[in-house]
């Protein structure tokens, strides 16, 4: 199976992040599972630090179009599944009416994870105003009465690639903060965006007093295999029926991305 991993980061510019990522793929997915990173296009962002644009939200829907010409891209390319492993899943709904090919989102598939594991999930983020972001999503994927709540977390982005090198300060802020959502009602806690997933995954954290701390990474990893397999043996795609589910023409398709000069994303890996 191949899957094309989408990372709303560019993933050029964090070397330590990148390497853990790599090495985090290896370890939970199967051996006969590829997964082929894919970043935003260099110069996407001010820095390094996505964040910045991310708590925009015309700036994400303008960013969405990245994602949506990388996901028609991995389908022209045999990729079995597209798989964005972003905590906002930027244009999540209109990629799957663009593809026929399984679309997991980062959030989507650790949200409902959660549900299987416990009767309500809280998130944990450091990216400033994105609780408001991360509870219209719940709420979209209908998990509005299994929700504890989002907060943050009390780290940024930058303390998160300099915790790769002495995480121990960064995990004991973490485990606060998770005691503060479990105090709201969490019974699963979910590390909001996918550096601090896999920093805490690296560093075996996996619950807080009881209370499951979810590997969303893991979690991402494993459903997009589950659904490139139903694809593939089973025949099962996502729903084709109403007004934004019917898939385009796709010479229409690249018409378009054409005329917004889409054709020309070449994406960093």
């Amino acid at each position: 199976m191949k899957i094309w991993h989408q990372s709303f980061t560019v993933l050029s510019d964090l070397g330590a992040y990148n390497d853990a990522l790599k090495q985090h793929f290896a370890r939970v997915a199967r051996p006969d599972t590829e997964i082929v990173m894919h970043g935003m296009q260099p110069g996407t962002y001010r820095s390094n630090y996505p964040g910045s644009d991310i708590r925009h939200a015309a700036f994400q829907y303008v960013h969405g179009l990245q994602f949506m010409a990388a996901a028609v891209k991995a389908q022209q390319e045999g990729y079995d599944v597209y798989a964005l492993s972003t905590l906002p899943e930027p244009a999540l709904r209109e990629i799957r009416a663009l593809v026929d090919i399984p679309v997991v989102g980062y959030g989507e598939s650790a949200m409902l994870t959660a549900c299987m594991l416990g009767r309500k999930f809280g998130v944990l983020l450091f990216i400033d105003d994105m609780d408001e972001l991360i509870t219209e999503n719940a709420l979209r994927h209908g998990l509005e009465s299994r929700f504890a709540g989002a907060q943050p977390v009390g780290f940024t982005f930058n303390d998160v690639l300099a915790a790769f090198e002495d995480p121990s300060e960064l995990i004991e802020t973490f485990r606060d903060s998770a005691r503060k959502l479990i105090a709201r009602g969490a019974d699963v806690i979910i590390p909001g965006e996918a550096p601090m997933n896999v920093l805490l995954a690296r560093n075996g954290v996996s619950e807080v007093d009881g209370v499951p701390v979810l590997d969303s990474l893991a979690t991402w990893v494993k459903q997009a295999e589950t659904l490139g397999d139903l694809h593939r043996l089973c025949g099962i795609k996502a729903c084709r029926k109403g007004y934004y589910h019917r898939l385009p023409d796709p010479e229409r398709v690249n018409e378009i991305f054409s005329f917004y000069g889409l054709n020309r994303l070449e994406q960093s890996s």
